[in-house]
């Protein structure tokens, strides 16, 4: 044996472990391995509190956006509801204590119709007139009319006039017609298949037991 191979031996029969060193330097490891993991969930919980408020956000605003368009349909509506005298000449449906709407009855079928209309006051009236223009579209004949007042207060008629028929209500002298919500109906044929109400109209005109004046109507 050389010397350097002996001198070699004795050197690692004289080396003795640091334990307590090995042991630390694994702990380091260990911590440092785990680190990262840790890091990556703070960040985790961060980005989901930043989509949890960004959804808030956006919540908060959709709603507001709701609420803006209800209430801008709603004052739409109401101007709707309360208009003037447009240029075909057809009133608006509210005056006063008076307020009207006209529809085709949901009964109607396609042979036949009939057209509603609904008048509710809030006053008395002592005096009263409606006129129903149903228009010529093709084999248009009256069938009727009904209301849901006495039909003795009334002086009803039925013509035709400039190529519609028209039904008229007339109050009659010292009768009145009581505040609440009436119905007027105007009843007639026509060509069979669906028929358009849309040049069909009503108007009505009335005073109040107190003497006011006032005039509502529409189309269908």
């Amino acid at each position: 044996m050389s010397d350097v191979e002996g001198k070699l031996r004795e050197a690692a029969q004289a080396h003795q472990p640091d334990r307590e060193r090995m042991l630390a330097r694994v702990r380091n490891g260990m911590a440092g391995a785990h680190a990262p993991r840790a890091h990556r969930q703070a960040r985790a919980v961060s980005w989901s509190r930043v989509t949890l408020a960004t959804l808030a956000v956006g919540a908060t605003l959709v709603a507001g956006a709701f609420t803006a368009s209800s209430a801008l349909n709603d004052g739409e509506r109401d101007r709707q509801t309360v208009a003037a005298p447009d240029d075909t000449g057809i009133l608006s449906t509210e005056s006063g204590p008076l307020w009207s709407d006209g529809s085709v009855d949901p009964h109607s079928n396609t042979y036949w119709a009939q057209s509603n209309i609904t008048l509710q006051s809030g006053e008395p009236l002592a005096a009263f007139t409606l006129e129903v223009r149903i228009a010529q579209t093709g084999g248009v004949a009256t069938t009727g009319t009904w209301q849901t007042l006495p039909g003795d207060d009334f002086e009803v008629s039925v013509r035709r006039s400039d190529g519609a028929t028209v039904y008229r209500w007339t109050l009659k002298a010292g009768r009145t017609v009581p505040a609440g919500r009436h119905v007027f109906a105007g009843q007639y044929n026509h060509t069979p298949g669906g028929r358009d109400a849309v040049n069909d109209t009503y108007a009505t005109t009335a005073t109040t037991a107190g003497g006011g004046r006032y005039e509502v109507g529409g189309a269908f």
